[in-house]
């Protein structure tokens, strides 16, 4: 807590008559020269690890056949959904209760709200490994009929990693709760994923087997990750706690954390399912070369996607920190900033994925070519759910997960309902169909809830300025383009000169978007200094 925060604090007591510290809110827009810093970082780092990603299935695709990428796709994607299972909501509920407890200058109750979460994670990741490995044979059949024996070793080898899956993502949400994007940018972003990819480009060129070597190359580096991670997390707590002479014990944190976030638990495991079950689904009713085919089409999705990622991670803690306040205007300019950055970052890449969807697929091999109709229709899709914003984490940190859990699961069901009614008659485009239905109600339902509960939307100057950049300087053009059967030549040129107009657009009203945000950048630790969530 900054000297400046002390001085101003008041003191009141809580339900144990302890008198603790209560910052004062910060001025109007403290909050957005630190979140476009660590944005920026984290745009970065995660631009790499999509890169990386992006290059990692292009690898699996030419390395094997059609149908051992499918096989491992949908071993892989299991593998996302029991991860997510393990983790219970706790990445979400550990950023909310660390921020607001550092917001609050509650420090004693930081290490027992950390092990309320961890030590659940490590149970249930334990048993869903152990019992992972025992049903593999019976999942497999299930799944992957088409596969035989090898995909059992190659489930029961994915699976027994998820707990220290689930174990690195608590940990890494733990410490963007003080404050802290290094550890997040550092062990996943960079470390993880760029030993993945190398670990699995060895493995393909060696030429060696899908069943055994793929999976062990591609889960091994949860280990090493799970293993940095939660030193650094042990070491953030040790700090924390350097002052503090009585630590609230874990049970008396018990409740309010699991209140908050149970509800997250389920959905969080509903928002992987959305994105990962199409693909197990795929593979089971249409075999594993359509989920190959689906599995590279909506790749391209999370090269889009990585903005809002970057985003998110630095302007959830912050988000959390203003509720605790009840600073709504703090909260509403961050929402609207951060929504206007990624319109401004993520419109131009969907819509060139849309136009140029046929030669991108083509770096996936011969065979991917019929993923066309999924990439436009998706990359479409999250054009209007990227101008909502990052609304479902919005309505985390305002504590509405209630709401939040009942979002995801008409949106799961939707989704898997839509799935099994379309993909056995429409194969990757039906998946693609009931996605997007998914999509536009997991959007649009809690951006009309924020609106009628708190007076929140997304739709701020800097939203409205970037989405009327990228509609003129590239949807227009571009569309015109393909409209007139412009080949890929053609439509580079086009592309060049809209992306050309976009960037001098947004230098233009620079100011509207909050882009003079970034000069935090050229200013280093004497900002920071005025961000109270950088302080950490």
């Amino acid at each position: 807590m900054g000297t400046r925060a002390v001085v101003a604090a008041v003191t009141r007591a809580d339900a144990g008559g302890t008198p603790t510290l209560t910052a004062p809110p910060p001025g109007p827009g403290a909050g957005l020269g630190g979140a476009a810093r660590q944005g920026f970082a984290n745009l970065v780092g995660v631009g790499l690890a999509a890169v990386a990603g992006f290059g990692l299935n292009i690898v699996i695709a030419r390395g094997w056949s059609v149908r051992e990428a499918g096989m491992f796709f949908a071993a892989t994607s299991a593998f996302m959904i029991a991860a997510s299972a393990a983790r219970l909501g706790t990445d979400v509920g550990t950023v909310y209760f660390v921020s607001r407890q550092r917001t609050l200058d509650r420090r004693d109750q930081i290490r027992g709200t950390v092990l309320v979460g961890l030590l659940p994670v490590l149970v249930v990741g334990t048993l869903l490994g152990v019992a992972g490995w025992l049903a593999a044979p019976a999942l497999a059949r299930a799944t992957m009929p088409e596969a035989g024996p090898e995909a059992v070793t190659a489930l029961r080898i994915l699976l027994a990693f998820v707990p220290l899956a689930a174990l690195n993502d608590y940990a890494l949400a733990a410490c963007r709760g003080f404050g802290q994007m290094r550890p997040l940018l550092t062990v996943e972003r960079l470390g993880r994923t760029l030993v993945q990819f190398l670990g699995v480009a060895v493995a393909a060129w060696l030429g060696l087997s899908a069943t055994a070597a793929l999976p062990l190359a591609w889960a091994v580096p949860y280990l090493i990750a799970a293993a940095v991670a939660l030193l650094w997390l042990s070491r953030l707590v040790g700090r924390a706690g350097r002052q503090v002479t009585r630590p609230v014990p874990a049970r008396e944190l018990a409740g309010p954390f699991w209140r908050f976030t149970g509800p997250r638990a389920i959905s969080s495991l509903a928002a992987i399912v959305v994105q990962r079950l199409d693909i197990v689904l795929l593979s089971a009713l249409r075999g594993p070369a359509d989920a190959a085919v689906y599995t590279a089409a909506t790749r391209f999705l999370a090269l889009g996607q990585l903005s809002s990622v970057a985003l998110s991670s630095s302007v959830q803690h912050r988000l959390a920190a203003a509720f605790a306040r009840d600073d709504r205007a703090e909260a509403r300019q961050l929402y609207q900033a951060a929504t206007g950055w990624l319109v401004l970052l993520s419109w131009p890449a969907y819509l060139i994925f849309a136009a140029f969807a046929t030669p991108m697929l083509a770096l996936f091999g011969p065979g991917y070519g019929d993923g066309r109709r999924v990439v436009v229709l998706l990359a479409l899709t999250m054009l209007l759910a990227t101008g909502c914003g990052m609304v479902d984490m919005v309505l985390n940190m305002a504590g509405r997960t209630a709401w939040t859990f009942y979002n995801a699961m008409a949106g799961t069901v939707l989704n898997v309902v839509g799935n099994l009614v379309l993909i056995p008659r429409h194969g990757i485009l039906g998946a693609a169909l009931a996605w997007t239905v998914s999509i536009l109600v997991t959007n649009l339902v809690p951006l009309t809830q924020l609106w009628w509960s708190m007076r929140l939307h997304p739709f701020g100057a800097g939203t409205r300025a970037a989405m009327a950049l990228a509609l003129v300087a590239l949807a227009l053009p571009l569309g015109v383009a393909t409209l007139l059967g412009a080949g890929p030549p053609v439509l580079a040129l086009v592309t060049v000169a809209g992306l050309a107009a976009y960037l001098a657009g947004a230098w233009r009203w620079r100011r509207a978007l909050h882009l003079d945000a970034l000069r935090a950048l050229r200013r280093g630790r004497n900002r920071a200094g005025a961000d109270p969530a950088a302080q950490s």
